[in-house]
């Protein structure tokens, strides 16, 4: 769908509910949402870099050290002025794991079975000791810190949204706290455009997303016909409209203060699924 398009869907939306007069007229804040974007393909990272600006938004970005359409990766240094530029933004940024890997189960003594999606042993199932867990988290910490001078927050997300009892362990006793998403502030992204298009996913987080969800979005997706990306432009501006304004993860109550006290999650650990 056109962004044009998807305006009017968004304006027919509010119009229907009352809201657009009250979001003309500059109403107050009545609520905060958290947008979360993983690295995905990065295919359109400039294009949602440039939606956040026109929007004075700031996210929480969740980077991975994945493969891009331009033959790279993500932490390459040939990312770094990307990453700089955001970092002078004022967003926010966790761990993704270095490889993109799923936690498909625990091992003994601590360890986790992990499939790597990139790099040594993409596509096979590994063991890693809780120290090697760090390891994958904090591969990205030394990658964006070489980049862009600074750390990251504590905070990390497992690829999927899947967990396991000793991932969790080993990233908190690392000095990071899992984040997943809400229900609602699952975007689609992901999905099938032709089973899910653009402004079905639009209408229903307009809809749904409530104050204190955490919203879930990438940079990119490789299998996606339809892109998703540009719909971030109306759907910030509907949930503006709505009264919700946008935080980085920073500023979540519960976030940890530093990597030395990090809870064990700020959000339910369960596998990512088609809208509800």
């Amino acid at each position: 769908m056109e962004v044009t398009q998807a305006r009017a869907v968004l304006r027919g939306l509010l119009l229907a509910g009352g809201l657009w007069a009250a979001g003309a007229a500059g109403a107050a804040c009545r609520g905060t949402v958290y947008l979360t974007l993983d690295t995905g393909s990065m295919r359109h990272a400039a294009e949602i870099a440039a939606i956040l600006r026109k929007h004075e938004v700031r996210a929480t970005f969740f980077l991975a050290n994945e493969k891009t359409p331009r033959g790279d990766h993500s932490l390459d240094p040939a990312w770094a002025a990307y990453w700089r530029a955001r970092v002078d933004e004022g967003h926010a940024f966790g761990s993704h794991t270095w490889r993109h890997g799923r936690f498909v189960g625990d091992a003994p003594q601590g360890g986790v079975r992990y499939r790597p999606q990139f790099g040594a042993g993409a596509g096979s199932t590994v063991a890693l000791t809780p120290a090697q867990v760090c390891e994958e988290l904090r591969a990205v910490e030394a990658a964006f810190k070489r980049d862009t001078g600074r750390a990251l927050d504590p905070v990390w997300r497992a690829p999927g949204g899947h967990t396991t009892p000793n991932a969790l362990a080993a990233a908190q006793a690392c000095g990071f706290a899992h984040v997943h998403w809400a229900d609602a502030g699952f975007l689609g992204d992901e999905l099938p455009s032709e089973k899910y298009p653009n402004d079905a996913l639009l209408q229903r987080a307009l809809r749904n997303v409530r104050d204190g969800d955490v919203l879930m979005a990438h940079l990119g997706i490789w299998s996606r016909q339809e892109p998703f990306a540009p719909m971030l432009d109306p759907l910030i501006a509907g949930l503006k409209q709505r009264g919700l304004c946008f935080r980085t993860l920073r500023e979540h109550p519960q976030f940890p203060s530093s990597k030395a006290a990090v809870p064990a999650s700020l959000a339910a650990a369960a596998p990512r699924g088609a809208p509800r």
